[in-house]
């Protein structure tokens, strides 16, 4: 099957239900009413770049359950095509649970077990036309913990990377993203994840992560070392999160460091997806590095201060706005 025209964005990995408390600094145990809103890292991510005006789809799974229907009605209710989220009859829509203490410790619960739809995805349930041809394609590292999932990953690398002369000779086709995103829970040790991610690494152009998550792709922390250790494995570009001391982007010829957005944290969970949603959204327009990082934190700023994830994302006004303010006013101190 193929898409005409093709996707702005096609993103693949988790998604599922997320229950958030509606009181703020208490633990589960003394919680009394929750909020019900679409979850899973890659979800979010495409919900954030659909709310910037793109074109996008969710390469998923969801249980055949209540949970499963919100799921694919909540994605095409906030604009994200769902043709590519199967219903697996097996394992239960995932569900998270966390916990809001602002303004940095938001601990997460995971109901994943034994699996989750999400990772039960095939290479043969695959539309690699759809892959190949999307302008930009999004991954994450949670996608090859498990088979049959990393499977299906690494067969729609080789089939975006397959040259259209030969059919078979592989290259890094542009705006082939890895998001770093490493949850320990869902490995068996970060050695285990670490050989995944070199494999992985090999076909993508972009990577994106924390420092923790650096250190699980390359060995460094160091955020200068970690961009370096990337574009030694043929990145074109490395994006290291730095919390506080803000984001460093790094290609061969440049290296950007944006500082952070100093805003009242509410719940922080959504923010690296807001992020994700708008460095697509830069990526695409083809932005310098710069504004492209400052764009991509003022989105992950406004989900901070807002309680949900995915229907939390910003617009492409709210987000020009803050980015745009805060740079004026770095013009002025």
């Amino acid at each position: 099957m193929t898409t005409n025209p093709p996707f702005d964005v096609l993103a693949i990995g988790r998604s599922g239900v997320d229950i958030y408390p509606l009181q703020v600094g208490v633990g589960l145990e003394r919680v009394e009413s929750f909020g019900k809103f679409l979850g899973g890292s890659a979800a979010n991510v495409s919900v954030a770049a659909a709310r910037l005006g793109n074109r996008t789809a969710l390469i998923s799974g969801a249980g055949a359950d209540p949970f499963g229907r919100f799921v694919r009605e909540e994605l095409a209710r906030l604009g994200v095509d769902n043709r590519y989220v199967t219903v697996h009859p097996e394992y239960p829509t995932p569900v998270t649970f966390c916990e809001i203490f602002p303004p940095d410790d938001f601990p997460l619960y995971f109901y994943r077990k034994p699996s989750a739809p999400d990772l039960q995805i095939t290479a043969d349930e695959l539309d690699l036309d759809a892959v190949r041809t999307a302008r930009l394609y999004w991954s994450t590292v949670t996608g090859l913990s498990e088979e049959p999932s990393r499977g299906a990953h690494f067969a729609a690398w080789e089939a975006r990377g397959a040259s259209e002369a030969t059919g078979n000779e592989h290259r890094r086709q542009p705006l082939t993203v890895l998001d770093l995103d490493y949850r320990p829970m869902f490995w068996d040790s970060p050695a285990a994840a670490s050989a995944q991610v070199q494999r992985a690494l090999a076909h993508v152009t972009v990577a994106v992560g924390n420092r923790e998550e650096c250190e699980i792709a390359v060995g460094e922390t160091n955020p200068h070392k970690a961009a370096d250790a990337l574009l030694d494995l043929g990145v074109q570009l490395a994006i290291v999160k730095q919390g506080p001391r803000g984001v460093l982007g790094k290609t061969r010829s440049a290296s950007v460091t944006v500082p952070p957005i100093e805003v009242d944290v509410i719940n922080g969970l959504g923010a690296g997806d807001s992020f994700g949603g708008s460095l697509c959204h830069g990526l695409l327009h083809g932005w310098p590095l710069e504004k492209t990082l400052r764009y991509a934190n003022a989105a992950g700023a406004i989900v901070a201060s807002r309680l949900e994830c995915s229907t939390a994302m910003p617009t492409a006004g709210e987000v020009a706005e803050l980015a745009e303010q805060i740079a004026v006013e770095a013009v002025n101190v």
